[in-house]
């Protein structure tokens, strides 16, 4: 039996979403159930929006008005044109009033819009598994939401006030045509357009996959560079700049490349459109200058056909610009709204209750896993950790013990059997509770890129500053903080590279500490540490344990000779269980492993006694 979710859930391909998928996505942020305010400004806005467009048609006509008066019989700067110049004027003023107004009014909703879906999105990534985010491309994840979020506020902006608006402008200009100068004049008008508006989609749609080669490169080359640059010792260490460089530049080729290809495309798309407007100007003012000929129509009425014109061909135009952007838009809204559509390995039951902690009995009951369906992890492992006594767990690399630290904090469920924490199956309760009940300090320290203060409050971040240093005391770095020019507040850089493996250390213990967990996990914490460091380190982590549930993880078999038991796991399998005296005198897996360690430790001291003597000489000449 294997877990419900694939093993290879996590590196699967994301489902492509059609467009009406990613809108339907977006819809809700938009108008949003829980927010009475932002519906009401979205209803302002539209109300602003078609105010807008009304006043816009209004305009030729006021102005045909004056054209009309003005070429009559001794014509004049009279009363009527007067007020028809006037009111042209207070059109054009109102039509520009009505359109900020509407961009004032929107402006919360769209912002609001961005955040709650980059919001969600992040919600999202943190709710997903350990293999998923083993897997991913962190670069490519947050390119994909910060261009998801900038094309939100595009779409919002220029679909809604744009794309919408100019088609409702259409319809009126049309319906305008007709009634004033008959069917012809609106069937002209509406061919003109629709050819327009059909190139324009027809092209773009083709030119669509430039577009996604493009944003590809781009997150294949904004990978590479971060990828590169949080490995820049190792780049150092083997001298691959070049290399680092010449992968870097390959992918920035292929966006060259595509991006080339995507202007190429953009200049026949625009020459197209010229074309089809040209040709709709031409009929169009050809018609009405034989209308003017003939006597059936007035220079007013030639200079009016030639105003709405202008007026929808200018937004006719932009509309290729917002069109190319509302489908760039949308693919760059698929790759964010696309994580959402990941699905979380491990969820919550419905209405699952916090986990009650009280003396910290940890059962593991036969507990199976596997990370692939080919490879089983851990087979049929039983053990219990006692309240305030500690369990070791041991055993060489790929035997599955930090599996069983990842299985407590519920980064996976175990396909068979059960892990209790006080009697209650951790399955169900809600992760919350159970992940706050327990506190880890791992092999690999990773460190957030801020103070030490920071990272030391992240066990507890509502903790005093009092709170903060009782636990930095505790975990013995205090006195190595006080000695730094800005102490507390000393940027410990990226993943904690300006301190040494012990201080990092040091700090997890620490916010491991302030956290204060009813069971800890040490899960290799000293084993990348030399060996003065981490004698210093086993003393805190001792004081730490006194009277909590405890499990280690450990290589180091000297780290684990104080255990209340110890467990030597080999393919997944307890083959061995007692303390270290009753383990030695066994003579099995663990005696051993504690011969050969032993072994390799007096061969290290026999070198450094030896090196002594050298040094010595050396300094002497």
């Amino acid at each position: 039996m294997r877990p419900a979710t694939s093993a290879d859930s996590g590196s699967r391909p994301p489902r492509k979403r059609t467009d009406l998928q990613t809108i339907r996505t977006l819809l809700p942020f938009l108008w949003p159930a829980d927010a009475l305010e932002l519906r009401v400004r979205v209803v302002i806005a539209v109300a602003f929006l078609m105010a807008a467009k009304v006043a816009n048609v209004a305009v030729p006509l006021f102005y045909k008005e004056a054209v009309d008066a003005l070429t009559g019989e001794g014509s004049a700067l009279v009363a009527v044109p007067l007020f028809m110049l006037i009111a042209y004027a207070v059109g054009r003023v109102l039509a520009q009033a009505f359109g900020e107004l509407r961009d004032a009014v929107f402006a919360k909703v769209a912002q609001r819009a961005i955040r709650q879906a980059a919001l969600a999105t992040f919600r999202h990534l943190h709710r997903l598994s350990l293999r998923f985010h083993l897997d991913r491309r962190t670069g490519q994840i947050s390119r994909a939401i910060e261009r998801g979020t900038d094309g939100i506020e595009f779409l919002l902006n220029f679909m809604l006030f744009n794309v919408v608006p100019t088609l409702f402008e259409v319809l009126l200009v049309c319906g305008i045509l007709w009634a004033l100068f008959g069917p012809w004049y609106a069937f002209v008008t509406f061919i003109c357009i629709a050819g327009y508006v059909a190139w324009t989609l027809a092209v773009t749609e083709w030119r669509i996959k430039f577009r996604r080669a493009m944003n590809e490169s781009d997150n294949a080359a904004h990978t590479k560079a971060i990828d590169s640059l949080l490995n820049f010792e190792t780049v150092k260490y083997f001298g691959n700049e070049g290399h680092e460089a010449r992968r870097f530049d390959t992918a920035l080729a292929a966006y060259e490349t595509a991006a080339i290809r995507s202007k190429v495309s953009l200049s026949l798309l625009n020459i197209g459109q010229g074309v089809i407007v040209a040709i709709g100007l031409v009929v169009l003012m050809v018609m009405a200058a034989r209308g003017v000929v003939a006597g059936t129509m007035t220079v007013g009425d030639f200079v009016l056909v030639n105003s709405y014109l202008i007026q929808l061909f200018l937004p006719l135009n932009f509309l290729g610009f917002v069109y190319r952007e509302i489908k760039r838009s949308l693919i760059d809204m698929e790759h964010m709204f696309g994580l959402l559509d990941e699905t979380a390995e491990v969820e919550d039951r419905r209405d699952a209750p916090a986990l009650r902690p009280s003396a910290g009995d940890v059962v593991f009951d036969r507990v199976s896993f596997a990370y692939d369906r080919r490879r089983t992890v851990l087979d049929s492992v039983s053990f219990t950790v006692s309240p305030g006594r500690t369990l070791a767990i041991v055993g060489p690399s790929g035997a599955g013990k930090s599996t069983i630290s990842r299985l407590l904090y519920r980064f996976y469920d175990p396909s068979e059997g059960a892990i209790r924490i006080d009697g209650q199956d951790i399955r169900d309760v809600t992760q919350a509770s159970l992940r706050a009940a327990i506190g880890i300090v791992p092999q690999d320290t990773v460190l957030f890129n801020d103070t030490i203060l920071y990272n030391i409050a992240y066990g507890r971040p509502d903790a005093s500053h009092g709170e903060i240093e009782r636990a930095a005391q505790l975990a013995r770095i205090h006195d190595f903080i006080a000695t730094l020019p800005d102490g507390y507040d000393t940027v410990v850089g990226e993943r904690g590279l300006k301190l040494s493996g012990g201080e990092k250390q040091r700090v997890a213990i620490a916010r491991t500490i302030l956290k204060d967990p009813a069971i800890l996990v040490f899960d290799e914490a000293t084993s990348a540490l030399d060996t003065h460091t981490e004698k210093e380190i086993q003393g805190s982590l001792r004081e730490v344990s006194a009277g909590r549930t405890t499990l280690v993880i450990a290589h180091r078999l000297s780290t684990v000779v104080e255990a209340d038991e110890i467990i030597v796991l080999d393919q997944g399998r307890i083959v061995e269980r007692g303390r270290h005296a009753q383990l030695l005198a066994a003579a099995g897996r663990y005696a051993d492993m504690w011969q050969r360690q032993q072994a390799a430790a007096e061969a290290e001291e026999i070198l450094e006694h030896a090196a002594s003597p050298s040094r010595g000489s050396a300094a002497a000449e």
